[in-house]
């Protein structure tokens, strides 16, 4: 997942702990170099970067957000902001969100319902071997392996530090795989579909040379290295 930031002028390239250290204490408009060349430059929030890989933020109102959950399961589902805020059993994490480009933002509170649950409304079956995330952008899609999915520090996440995900920050839902580095944590999400197999990559970033495992590990505010 790579980043831009749009402002008045360049005020040069920064990278790393150092960025976050500069632009969530002064909140000026830095530009950074995509690597990729591949995504928009797009503001600041507070003190995280935002991204997306279309060159806009899609936008989609609480009330007609409708999230898919069908492919390999035995009931095909589809679930409202409500279904997902108040009916769902509600988990709360805090943890760092840790971008591959290496900036970060440390205690992040996240609240929301475990992929698994939601994947026990629609009924996993027995062949199912990954899921796959679609976003409302049109273009991202993610990927976990269904071993990963079931993990309990895996969120459809619809809060992000005590307010509602906003559209910048990919609501309002979007995934949060705290074990992971931010590109899996697929945002604007709409569509989770169980496969016996990939596709492709497993993701958008992954057809660009990004690693399929995208594990942070024991740098993520001192948890253990995932052993899934």
């Amino acid at each position: 997942m790579v980043l831009g930031a749009l402002g008045v002028g360049v005020v040069g390239i920064l990278t790393g702990a150092k960025l976050q250290e500069l632009t969530s204490d002064l909140l000026l408009p830095v530009t950074l170099r995509d690597p990729t060349g591949l995504t928009a430059l797009l503001p600041l929030a507070g003190r995280f970067r935002i991204y997306s890989v279309t060159k806009e933020l899609p936008s989609r109102s609480r009330d007609d957000y409708q999230l898919r959950v069908d492919g390999l399961v035995a009931r095909p589902t589809s679930l409202s902001y409500g279904d997902i805020h108040d009916r769902l059993p509600q988990t709360a994490l805090t943890r760092d969100f840790q971008c591959v480009t290496g900036w970060r933002v440390q205690h992040v509170p996240w609240i929301g319902v475990r992929l698994s649950d939601v994947l026990a409304v629609a009924g996993v079956m027995p062949t199912a071997t990954r899921v796959v995330f679609h976003s409302f952008d049109g273009t991202y899609t993610e990927s976990l392996s269904l071993e990963q999915a079931l993990r309990p520090d895996v969120l459809v996440a619809h809060t992000l530090q005590g307010q509602p995900v906003s559209r910048e920050h990919g609501g309002p839902v979007r995934m949060y795989v705290a074990p992971m580095y931010g590109y899996k944590s697929c945002k604007w999400l709409e569509r989770i579909e169980l496969v016996d197999h990939l596709v492709g990559d497993g993701g958008y970033w992954e057809s660009r040379g990004y690693d399929l495992d995208g594990w942070v590990g024991a740098s993520n505010g001192g948890h253990d290295e995932p052993t899934s």
